[in-house]
């Protein structure tokens, strides 16, 4: 396909150029690069709060979304999109940015939105997806939000994790926090629970491991924590690790890379158990949005304390000696960190005695 004539948007007082506007972004749904664009522009408003100054990683498909599409990942990088993490050659001056940390030390300048028309420049670069940090500039190394991940394992979907959502729910109002649902735009379900910027990302870390370890013992059957996939069996795994250092989720309003062209929608509390992932596309999101505003206004309006969670994390240390759990594999070894071993090819540990 000839590539069309670049045009010119305004965009609260900025021109973003859109190149070939007519590329096809999603081509069985007949969506073009610049249907994306239009589509963040609608729900501007909830993209901006999802991401004002928060260095944020761009998830890139210049060439959009097609069956078979793959991620480059740090194995193979041989893929059609990729994780940009660092902000791009000749970005207007408008592009502001954050100098991050990766868990290795190294510094990199990574974009931090700060008005909408920076949301359509990355789309111009093929970005679907946002992955912000639990951060804000100027706090940097102080999370003010719990992301609690709710992934359901093979066997398992959307459901499952929607019947966990209640109790996750009761557990935080346990402890004096409230929680803001979400869909992943893929089979999950997100929960994020605005936090004072005064702990660090071990704390909070910790803290979503205790509130992991709790809903498994709630919710057995249903729920696990563990970290090694050959241990967690047909239920919904609560992902500590994405509230580690560098480890990010899809924004709310982020468009994720399938075949429907599916958004990342916050929800009420009272929807969680009535909708699917299908309900929420690029096609039907800015209608609700205009019904409905920014459901995850609040997350960026409240802030609750850490403190009864640390408690509990501790309380589980000294009455199970449930310490730290093992971090992804690109970390360096983390003081207190179990053996970062796969059960199955650990020589050291004990073998279970037949009956």
């Amino acid at each position: 396909m000839a590539a069309t004539k670049a045009i010119e948007l305004e965009i609260e007082g900025r021109t973003v150029r859109v190149s070939n506007p007519d590329k096809p972004y999603f081509a069985d749904r007949g969506l073009t690069k610049l249907d994306i664009v239009n589509y963040f522009v609608a729900v501007g408003d909830g993209i901006l709060g999802a991401l004002r100054d928060r260095p944020t990683t761009l998830e890139r498909w210049p060439g959009g979304w097609f069956e078979g599409a793959k991620l480059s990942t740090r194995m193979d990088n041989k893929g059609d999109a990729f994780y940009q993490k660092r902000v791009a050659k000749g970005a207007p001056d408008w592009v502001e940015t954050a100098t991050i940390k990766f868990p290795s030390g190294r510094p990199a300048d990574e974009v931090c939105p700060t008005e909408l028309a920076v949301v359509a420049w990355a789309v111009n670069l093929g970005t679907l997806t946002f992955h912000p940090w639990p951060v804000r500039r100027p706090e940097l190394d102080s999370p003010d939000q719990l992301r609690i991940d709710l992934d359901p394992q093979p066997g398992t979907d959307f459901k499952s994790a929607a019947v966990v959502a209640p109790v996750l729910r009761e557990l935080l109002a346990e402890h004096g926090l409230e929680g803001y649902p979400k869909t992943s735009g893929g089979r999950g379900l997100h929960v994020y629970v605005p936090i004072e910027p005064r702990w660090d990302f071990v704390q909070a870390r910790r803290a979503v491991i205790a509130v992991g370890r709790e809903l498994s013992r709630r919710m057995p059957d249903q729920v696990t924590v563990n970290w090694w996939k050959e241990e967690r069996g047909e239920r919904v795994f609560i992902d500590y690790n994405q509230m580690a250092r560098d480890r990010t989720i899809a924004s709310a309003y982020s468009v994720r890379p399938n075949a429907r062209a599916r958004v990342s929608a916050p929800l009420r509390w009272e929807e969680v158990s009535e909708v699917v992932p299908d309900d929420f596309d690029v096609l039907t999101m800015p209608a609700r949005f205009a019904e409905v505003g920014d459901l995850h206004a609040a997350v960026g309006e409240k802030a609750f304390s850490l403190e009864s969670l640390l408690e509990l994390s501790a309380k589980h240390e000294r009455d199970f000696g449930e310490g730290d759990m093992p971090y992804p594999p690109e970390y360096p070894k983390m003081p207190g960190e179990p053996k970062r071993v796969q059960p199955s090819k650990d020589r050291d540990r004990p073998k279970d005695v037949e009956e």
